[in-house]
């Protein structure tokens, strides 16, 4: 499967730039992975809007849903022009309801609930989930086909259920919003030593770092991620494929 990070920056978007989200390909089949501020320009660098497959939310904060709405905008107006798809599904929790039904909209698109518990198959990919450590209920995602796995953290704190949801991993992208002088300091989110440890611990092949902080210089954070995890890690390029 390949992974191409679409946006990188936690919050709201650098000028030109795009909120934290991935897409997922493999075999023609195309999942986005969240769809914040400036996700939707920026995605269609890769794939045509209307070719995307499947679209996963990992929770209801603004920069990981605001461009949901252009998105299902987007699959109305070929509509009217005479060129339908499918009604896209998106996946996310329902324990906010509000939020959960904006998913669905006049059978453009449909929302689809997932819980931490569940094994979904998406396309190819066999999908599981893990609750992270957020001020609002927030889903970690692995993606798995033909024995290899990516692994998405969303946005955390520290969590032990990670090392053993990430064990083996081929690639963990792993959020990392924190320089280390704020650790501990910011809730729901980790410094660049605690996505190393993560790395470290759960003895993934391979580290991609996103969900940076707009202020500062990121490659501090980075780093701090090397400084305990000695595989190889970087963080994340948008547009830059990275093959597992």
């Amino acid at each position: 499967m390949n992974v191409i990070p679409v946006g990188i920056w936690g919050g709201y978007p650098k000028a030109n730039g795009a909120t934290s989200a991935f897409l997922i390909e493999h075999e023609g089949f195309h999942c986005l992975v969240d769809c914040g501020s400036g996700v939707l320009a920026s995605a269609q660098n890769y794939v045509p809007l209307e070719k995307l497959d499947a679209v996963v939310i990992s929770h209801y904060h603004a920069d990981h849903i605001a461009d949901i709405g252009n998105l299902q905008y987007s699959r109305l107006i070929n509509y009217y022009l005479g060129q339908p798809s499918p009604a896209l599904p998106i996946y996310g929790h329902d324990r906010d309801k509000e939020n959960f039904e904006k998913l669905s909209y006049k059978e453009q698109t449909i929302g689809v609930a997932i819980q931490e518990t569940d094994i979904v198959h998406i396309g190819p990919f066999e999908v599981s989930f893990c609750e992270t450590i957020h001020p609002v209920y927030c889903l970690a995602l692995k993606f798995t086909v033909d024995g290899r796995s990516v692994t998405l953290t969303a946005d955390t704190e520290w969590h032990d259920k990670l090392v053993e949801f990430a064990s083996g991993t081929d690639l963990l992208i792993s959020e990392a919003n924190l320089y280390e002088e704020h650790l501990g300091k910011a809730p729901g989110h980790m410094a660049g030593s605690e996505a190393g440890r993560l790395a470290k611990l759960a003895g993934a092949n391979r580290l991609v770092l996103t969900h940076l902080p707009l202020h500062g210089d990121p490659t501090d954070i980075l780093r701090a991620a090397k400084g305990v995890y000695d595989g190889d890690a970087e963080l994340a390029v948008v547009g830059k494929v990275y093959e597992v």
